[in-house]
C-alpha cells in the first residue's frame, strides 16, 4: 500500500511541474520576442535601427568616402620602353710608333679636351731620322741649283754652236730627276716629322679617361693591343632603346627624328635628363618585335654614365583637353573597369552610382578616360571596397577615410 502511494504521489509531482513549464513558456517568449524588437531595430523600438549600412559602422548612417572632380586638361602621352646609356665616342688610344714610355700626363678618370698630351714616347730616334732626312733633303737641293744654273748657260751657248743639242736635252733630265729627288725628301722630312709629333701621345676626343693601361718605363709598340687608355667622350651622350614595333606608325606620325625623350633611373622615380631622338633603325628584330632607336642628351650634370641602365619615355603627342580623375578611383569588375559616381536617390539623399567606363590610359597616378564620364561629375577616390551601387555616402573631408573605417569596424564590434 505504501508503494502504491509513493508512486502516486512522484506522479503528481511531475504533473504539476509540468503544468506550470507549460503555462511559463508563452511569457518567456513574450518577453524574448519584446527583447528582440527593442535591440534588433522593431518599428519604433527604442535604440532600433533601420536597415544594413555594408561594410560596418552606423547601419542608418552615410558612409565617409572620398570624393574628387572629373576635369580636363593636356596629358602627354608616352611611350616607355628599357635602355641602355652609351658613350657618344669611345677611342682606345694606342701608340702609332714604338719606343719606350717616358711619362704619362693624365690622371685615371680625369676629363681631357681633344689635342691633349696623354703620354710622351723616347722621341730621339726620331729626332735624328728627321735630321737625316733634312740633311739629305739640303744636299739634293744644292746640286738642283747647280743643275738649273747649268742648264741656264747651255741654254745660252746652244745657239753658238758650243752646246749641242743632246747636251741641252741631257742637262734639262739632269734638273727633272733631281727636282724629283728633292720632292721625295720633303716627304721624308714629313714622315720623320710626323713620326716626331706621333712619339707625344694626345687626346684624339674630348672626353674622359679610363685605367691607365700601361706603365712609364714600358716598350710600347705601334698598335700595341689594349692600348694606353681609353677616351670615353659623354658630353653628349647617347641612349640605345627599344619599343615594341606597334609602336612605330605612331612615332613616325609624330614626326620620327627629334621627338623628345626622357630619361629615368631604373627605379623610374627620378628624371635623369632630357633629350631628343636621333635615330630609328632600319628594321624591326623579328625575334623580339621590338625595334632600336637612338637619342641623343646633352648631359652637361653627367647624370648619363656609359653602360648605366635607364627608362625610357617618348614623347608622341599630346591629348588636348582631356578627360582626367585619380587612377585609384578607377575599380576593375568582371565586366571592365568602373567608378562611383556621386548621385541621389528619390529621397534626395547622396548615393553612389556604378557607371561603367573606358580607360584610354593610366600613368602617374592619373587616368584619361576615353568614355563613361562628363564633365562636373563627382567620383569617389577612396573608400569604394565599402560601397555597392546605391550606397548612401558623405564625404569625409575632416578625418581620413581609412581611418573612420577602423572606427566603424571597432564600433560594430562592440554591439
Amino acid at each position: 500500500m505504501r508503494r502504491v502511494v509513493a508512486i502516486a504521489l512522484g506522479v503528481g509531482v511531475i504533473a504539476v511541474l509540468g503544468w506550470f513549464f507549460f503555462l511559463k513558456s508563452p511569457a518567456v517568449d513574450a518577453a524574448a520576442g519584446k527583447a528582440v524588437a527593442g535591440e534588433g531595430g522593431g518599428a519604433g523600438g527604442p535604440g532600433g535601427r533601420r536597415g544594413r549600412r555594408g561594410g560596418g559602422g552606423d547601419f542608418d548612417g552615410p558612409i565617409p568616402v572620398a570624393l574628387g572632380d572629373v576635369t580636363r586638361r593636356d596629358v602627354p602621352i608616352y611611350l616607355d620602353g628599357l635602355g641602355t646609356v652609351t658613350a657618344f665616342n669611345t677611342v682606345t688610344v694606342r701608340p702609332q710608333v714604338s719606343g719606350q714610355l717616358l711619362s704619362v700626363a693624365f690622371d685615371e678618370g680625369q676629363e681631357v679636351n681633344k689635342g691633349d698630351l696623354l703620354a710622351q714616347i723616347d722621341s730621339r730616334s726620331f729626332d735624328a731620322q728627321l735630321q737625316q732626312a733634312q740633311a739629305q733633303k739640303g744636299q739634293n737641293e744644292a746640286l738642283l741649283n747647280t743643275a738649273k744654273r747649268d742648264l741656264q748657260r747651255f741654254k745660252e751657248l746652244v745657239g753658238d754652236g758650243y752646246v749641242s743639242k743632246q747636251q741641252l736635252d741631257t742637262q734639262a733630265q739632269t734638273v727633272a730627276q733631281l727636282e724629283a729627288t728633292v720632292k721625295a725628301n720633303e716627304a721624308a722630312v714629313q714622315n720623320a716629322r710626323i713620326s716626331q709629333g706621333f712619339a707625344r701621345v694626345t687626346a684624339p676626343i674630348s672626353g674622359i679617361t679610363g685605367l691607365r693601361l700601361v706603365d712609364v718605363g714600358n716598350l710600347v709598340d705601334a698598335g700595341t693591343t689594349g692600348g694606353l687608355v681609353v677616351v670615353t667622350q659623354i658630353r653628349p651622350i647617347s641612349v640605345v632603346f627599344t619599343l615594341p614595333e606597334q609602336s612605330l606608325s605612331d612615332i613616325r606620325a609624330a614626326g620620327g627624328q627629334g621627338l623628345e625623350v626622357l630619361a629615368y633611373d631604373r627605379d623610374n622615380a627620378k628624371k635623369l635628363a632630357k633629350g631628343e631622338l636621333t635615330v630609328i633603325d632600319n628594321q624591326i628584330d623579328q625575334t623580339t618585335g621590338t625595334i632600336r632607336m637612338k637619342a641623343t642628351f646633352a648631359n652637361d650634370d653627367k647624370a648619363l654614365w656609359p653602360g648605366q641602365f635607364v627608362n625610357m619615355r617618348l614623347l608622341v603627342r599630346t591629348e588636348a583637353n582631356g578627360l582626367v580623375i585619380p587612377a585609384n578611383a578607377v575599380q576593375r569588375g568582371p565586366d571592365g573597369d568602373f567608378v562611383y559616381v556621386v548621385g541621389k536617390n528619390d529621397k534626395g539623399e547622396t548615393i553612389a552610382e556604378k557607371r561603367d567606363i573606358k580607360v584610354a590610359r593610366s600613368e602617374n597616378g592619373t587616368a584619361l578616360i576615353a568614355s563613361g564620364l562628363n564633365d562636373g561629375d563627382r567620383i569617389v577616390t577612396d573608400g569604394q571596397y565599402r560601397l555597392q551601387p546605391g550606397s548612401k555616402i558623405r564625404e569625409a573631408k575632416d578625418e581620413p577615410v581609412v581611418a573612420a573605417d577602423s572606427a566603424a569596424g571597432k564600433k560594430l564590434k562592440g554591439k
